[in-house]
């Protein structure tokens, strides 16, 4: 049981470790125009997953609604009004 919770508190490295493995044994995977298609998951899917991950850990509180909100309304109606044809 020792060994179990140890993985279980040391997940991200059991992980790494399986991912590599994984690597060696089966190279032709993870090539370009393979079917992990790198070109797009590294470039697109992962970072885009990276910033979603990054946001989820701010804070929702606002000290001052007003004063997030004026920016934004700003923001929104000049970005509007230089489009306007």
């Amino acid at each position: 049981m020792r060994v179990l919770e140890r993985m279980r508190k040391e997940w991200f490295m059991v992980g790494i470790v399986l991912a590599i493995a994984g690597a060696k044994l089966q190279p032709s995977f993870g090539v370009n125009g393979g079917p992990l298609k790198p070109e797009i998951t590294v470039s697109y899917i992962a970072v885009a997953t990276i910033f979603f991950n990054s946001g989820l850990s701010l804070k929702t509180e606002f000290a001052n609604c007003r004063l997030h909100a004026s920016p934004c309304v700003f923001c929104s109606d000049f970005n509007q009004g230089s489009w306007w044809k």
